[in-house]
């Protein structure tokens, strides 16, 4: 096991009526994932950060930080299009705290795996912070493939990558290069968080964790008592979940959907997402079963 160990909740970001961040929530959403067990990670897909400001995710990563208190790990993400923000937000985001930060691949850019290895290879030169890589090439169009990953595991700074990719084929690929090199793997589809620490993941990064905090921890806690198959049930209703919701639509959007349907001050998705609240009715069937 590695040192970033267990649930990180890939925590939503909550927007008030008028889509402004609502930070008092943000912290209440914090404490309540410390609760289950769970650590943070903030700023990704769930938090929503590809419609949020550089100064709102500064701000987010703040609050998050704060309201942790020392009781949880923080990873931050700070990925951007170019390096040269992603290096800007990073150095931000070092000063508050965070126990690391991770980066998609630069998107909507078609990169080669050179220019990705350069991308990253400058970003880590550039921060203090541990840096985990992040790779969901449906949304950014580029994949890391295992050879760069295996030569970027040579820096120091870079100690892990999340897999969004989606697919046991390519987790099990960079479990794989776990065996072969020092590097953290990071589990990002919530179906396989069981799978992924039976072969030597380090912890998860979990969007359904905002909905289902304890029954993704239980996945978590059984698996490390050596109960496999309370683990495993565990898992079982955190894959029905997730095959059911997201069924419905953009996940991210669905877990917003979710949330507001259990607390509505959690808000739905910024603009042009978030007008789905047509959607509450069925999403609280789903949470009743």
């Amino acid at each position: 096991m590695g040192v970033f160990t267990g649930v990180y909740t890939a925590i939503i970001t909550p927007f008030a009526d008028d889509e402004a961040v609502n930070f008092s929530q943000l912290s209440k959403l914090v404490e309540r994932q410390i609760g289950f067990g769970n650590n943070i990670f903030c700023n990704g897909t769930n938090g929503e950060f590809y419609a949020t400001t550089f100064s709102e995710k500064i701000d987010i990563t703040r609050q998050c930080v704060e309201a942790v208190s020392g009781r949880a790990k923080v990873i931050a993400h700070i990925g951007c299009a170019s390096t040269r923000e992603s290096i800007l937000l990073g150095k931000e985001i070092q000063r508050l705290g965070v126990d690391a930060v991770s980066a998609i691949t630069p998107y909507f850019i078609p990169c080669t795996q050179s220019e990705i290895e350069r991308h990253y290879a400058t970003l880590a030169d550039a921060l203090e912070v541990p840096l985990f890589l992040y790779t969901i090439p449906a949304r950014t169009g580029n994949t890391l493939e295992k050879a760069t990953v295996r030569k970027l595991s040579e820096h120091p700074n870079i100690v892990g990558i999340k897999d969004s990719t989606g697919t046991q084929e390519s987790l099990d690929g960079y479990l794989e290069l776990r065996q072969e090199c020092n590097i953290e793997v990071m589990t990002g589809p919530d179906s396989l968080i069981l799978h992924g620490f039976q072969n030597g993941a380090s912890g998860c990064v979990s969007g359904l964790a905002n909905v289902l905090g304890q029954e993704v921890n239980d996945i978590w806690r059984n698996f490390s008592q050596g109960n496999v198959e309370q683990a495993s049930a565990a898992q079982d209703k955190v894959t029905a979940m997730r095959q059911s919701l997201y069924s419905l639509g953009f996940p991210p959007d669905m877990v917003k959907e979710a949330m507001y349907a259990i607390n509505t001050e959690n808000g739905l998705s910024r603009s042009p997402k978030g007008q789905l609240r047509d959607l509450s009715e069925t999403v609280r069937d789903l949470l009743k079963s």
